[in-house]
């Protein structure tokens, strides 16, 4: 594709720009006006880079970044919701999508996460699963799916588990937003150095193939002082076997804590379906693959699609922006545990194929 030390761009479609130089490939997401959000022909159009990069013996690791404010804020909510209220979801979007997310769990490759902004959702799913994620002092990662009335899809089923100190449980189930320093305590970055280093970084790595190398000499510790969140506290509150136990802990200590009391509130703000489901999936993707993780994950997405409350978060914090939703139900004391059940039940011949996994 590129001789060694050359830059070659080759057109791909409107918001990705593809570079290779030396031993490096890059992948550059330019939708920087929606924030990267990422479309079905881009998810197609990193699959189909990778395909080719995966053969090309002159490519040793490879960038992925986003242009702007963000690397990206996740997939292109109002397609996916104008195309469910008229009868017709995008099932194929999402298929593509997890086939991605396990792809890049198990890529041959070194895959470096440039995060310099705004990571959440789908974007999460394209950052967390390669092998480093490098984030500077403008990143903010989030897995907010919970508000929207979703589900931390994207894999959060298998990495949210895998986090220290039940991070993964306080994340999924808040929607909490954290910075480099705590993502890096959470073991949700790799490494961090500041913003500024990023074109140097690149440069580095497309002429030196010893990836590990070369992200260890630019990382700055001194970045990793700025930490807010009291980990050991989170561990303490979010330990518990149930839902029910979580909300209990935080209840008994937020007269007390800063902390639970954010957390009760925005439990309490979340759709209660959501909610339920994530700590389940959580849970369960504990002991499972990357690609068994996403095959429940499928199952669990074409039940939200199905039902009221992803439209209905749309609509509040999205169409409309009034942030007022009607959750059905409103409250966890009227969900069953049948209801939630449902989420993960076989679909048959609808079940999610041909997803990437290790022989």
């Amino acid at each position: 594709m590129n001789q060694a030390g050359s830059a070659v761009e080759f057109a791909v479609q409107e918001d990705i720009s593809v570079e290779v130089t030396g031993a490096l490939g890059v992948i550059t997401l330019t939708r920087e006006a929606a924030l990267n959000a990422l479309t079905h022909a881009m998810l197609r159009t990193i699959s189909s880079v990778l395909d080719e990069w995966e053969r090309d013996a002159n490519i040793h690791h490879i960038v992925i970044r986003g242009r702007g404010r963000a690397f990206s804020a996740g997939g292109d909510l109002l397609d996916l919701y104008e195309r469910g209220r008229a009868g017709n979801p995008n099932y194929s979007f999402f298929q593509d999508e997890y086939r991605l997310n396990a792809r890049l769990g198990i890529f041959p490759k070194p895959i470096v996460a440039l995060i310099d902004g705004i990571v959440m959702g789908g974007g999460v799913g394209v950052a967390v699963h390669g092998r480093y994620r490098v984030m500077t002092e403008n990143a903010v990662f989030s897995m907010p799916e919970v508000g929207i009335g979703f589900f931390p899809d994207v894999g959060g089923s298998f990495f949210l588990p895998r986090l220290p100190n039940r991070m993964g449980y306080y994340l999924g189930l808040t929607g909490a937003r954290i910075r480099a320093p705590d993502a890096h305590k959470a073991k949700i970055a790799t490494h961090v150095m500041p913003a500024d280093s990023l074109d140097a970084l690149t440069k580095a790595l497309a002429t030196d193939t010893d990836t590990d190398a070369v992200l260890n000499r630019f990382h700055d510790e001194q970045m990793l002082t700025d930490t807010v969140l009291d980990h050991d506290e989170i561990e303490s509150l979010f330990t518990c076997d149930t839902l029910e136990g979580i909300v209990a802990n935080l209840d008994r200590a937020a007269p007390d804590s800063r902390l639970a009391a954010s957390a009760l509130k925005a439990i309490a703000r979340n759709s209660p379906t959501s909610v339920a489901v994530a700590f389940r999936q959580i849970r369960n993707g504990e002991g499972r693959s990357l690609a068994e993780c996403m095959r429940m994950e499928y199952r669990i997405l074409v039940r939200m699609l199905e039902g009221p409350d992803f439209y209905e978060g749309i609509r509040a914090v999205i169409v409309d922006k009034t942030n007022d939703p009607q959750w059905r139900p409103d409250s966890a004391d009227a969900l069953s545990e049948d209801r939630v059940d449902a989420f993960f039940k076989p679909l048959g011949e609808d079940e999610l194929v041909d997803v990437p996994e290790l022989p």
